[in-house]
């Protein structure tokens, strides 16, 4: 069950006054977990980010070589105060990352503990601006991208999950949660057949996929469209990425109040929870890793997508 563990998240971060030693205090009960808290500030105010590491039998930690598993719970701000009031859409990340976190440290404490380290890294901020989008207005951030992907892509991830609430376009018309195809080193790689599995178990559903573009794979600021930053961690690690959008049938601004739905978080929640169990014990690859040989052995690196390209050389 993680609807608990979700409605916890949610009321916790559905206040003008939250901090990261909110969401800090919530792990208090787990000794074995480990939460930092790190104020950022920037051009349009500041943010808290949140790592919240909760160590494996057989993790890094503990001198074991089992795999690190990264969930990144994206966006720009849990608030749009004081012009809208209350939790808005985007926050959706952020809850459901909190939520993950929690789960997971709720069943070590129970005896359920993982091979592999977990790492889970987010930020909150009540207090977000806004920016216009197609096809409707998008949350901003107090910091750029680039410090976002400082603080929330971990080196040791070495598979990364980026959940984010993915709402505002006309590509995605389903109401519930959907997968990217995995991202690495600039290629967009195909859908992991182990994701769709373990999706279809998860929500007792047929699996959901969605598309992504090359723009959505390069970073912010260099004037192209992107559907949104779900994928954005990918352009900061080398480690395969895969995006969990949040999403609905309608078009939903990310600035939006009233419109994160519980159940479907929850969705996101369990499926993270799974991903990790099987991605820390070896049953679950987010890439074939044969596949990414050969492909970089026929076409090369494409590693320049993960940079700002040849803007500079065009001034």
């Amino acid at each position: 069950m993680v609807l608990k563990q979700t409605l916890t998240a949610m009321d916790t971060l559905d206040s003008a006054f939250v901090t990261g030693e909110n969401v800090k205090e919530l792990f208090s009960q787990f000794p074995n977990v480990n939460v930092t808290v790190t104020t950022v500030t920037g051009e349009k105010g500041s943010t808290d980010f949140i790592k919240i590491v909760i160590p494996g039998t057989n993790g890094k930690l503990n001198g074991g070589q089992t795999p690190t598993f990264g969930i990144i719970g994206r966006l720009g701000g849990i608030g749009a105060r004081p012009s809208r009031i209350g939790l808005v859409s985007d926050a959706d990340g952020a809850v459901a990352a909190v939520a993950s976190a929690l789960k997971l440290a709720e069943m070590q404490s129970k005896g359920d503990t993982l091979q592999g380290d977990v790492i889970v890294t987010t930020h909150i901020c009540p207090d977000a601006p806004t920016r216009p989008h197609e096809p409707v207005d998008f949350m901003d951030s107090p910091v750029d991208i680039l410090t976002m992907n400082q603080y929330e892509v971990v080196p040791e991830m070495d598979a990364v999950i980026s959940i984010d609430t993915t709402k505002g376009n006309r590509v995605i018309n389903h109401k519930g949660i959907a997968i990217s195809p995995t991202v690495k080193e600039g290629y967009i790689l195909r859908v992991s057949d182990d994701l769709l599995r373990i999706m279809e178990m998860t929500t007792g559903q047929f699996a959901v996929t969605f598309p992504i573009t090359t723009q959505d794979i390069t970073p912010y600021g260099n004037d192209l469209y992107h559907i949104n930053s779900i994928l954005q961690p990918a352009v900061a690690t080398d480690a395969p990425v895969v995006g969990v959008a949040i999403t609905a049938q309608s078009i939903v601004p990310g600035c939006g109040t009233g419109a994160s739905h519980e159940t479907d978080i929850a969705d996101a929640v369990r499926f993270a929870v799974e991903v990790a169990k099987e991605t820390t014990n070896g049953t679950c690859e987010l890439y074939n890793k044969d596949e990414f040989e050969r492909i970089t052995e026929l076409y090369g690196s494409m590693k320049m997508l993960q940079t700002m390209g040849k803007k500079a050389s065009h001034q």
